[in-house]
């Protein structure tokens, strides 16, 4: 008997260390902090910075951040990336459902010269966690997010999950 119990106390343990109970942990993890991070609250504050959403098209037509050019998931040619953002030095912020994806994306353009270039930390879901509005694809205000996958929805706390 203590023997199955220590094993189910390893397989918990085991489970425990290697599951990511928060964004900061899921970022920790995956991403390698090359592109610097702008608090939701920072972005907030300055209305002069372009919106990148480096999601899937099904998850940025349920809902994205309003006026946000959508370039998905794709290795970025230069000619997308001047049609967004012509000039080198305009302030960008990239974001995904929390902030993985996006600094792939964001990195990309720092490579390709851009200056200005941030990763929106947690993403769209740190964005309508704390309270902030999010248009559909026709944009008409939603509460409505793709929330990517069960694992990933769980860092999403308000608005509706749509899979």
């Amino acid at each position: 008997m203590k023997r199955k119990y220590f094993i189910c106390l390893l397989i918990l343990s085991f489970i425990k260390v290697h599951s990511q109970n928060t964004i900061d942990e899921a970022l920790q993890k995956y991403n390698t902090h090359e592109v610097p991070y702008l608090k939701v609250g920072e972005a907030i504050d300055n209305k002069d910075y372009l919106f990148l959403d480096a999601r899937r098209k099904e998850e940025y037509d349920v809902s994205h951040i309003e006026n946000a050019n959508f370039v998905g998931t794709s290795k970025l040619n230069s000619e997308e990336m001047s049609n967004f953002a012509p000039d080198k030095n305009s302030p960008i912020i990239v974001y995904c459902s929390i902030g993985v994806r996006s600094e792939k994306t964001a990195k990309q353009l720092l490579e390709a010269g851009y200056t200005n270039v941030y990763n929106l930390y947690g993403g769209i879901f740190e964005w309508i966690n704390q309270g902030h509005p999010i248009v559909d694809n026709l944009g008409n205000k939603t509460d409505k997010v793709h929330a990517f996958s069960k694992y990933w929805g769980k860092f999403l706390t308000k608005g509706k999950k749509v899979y």
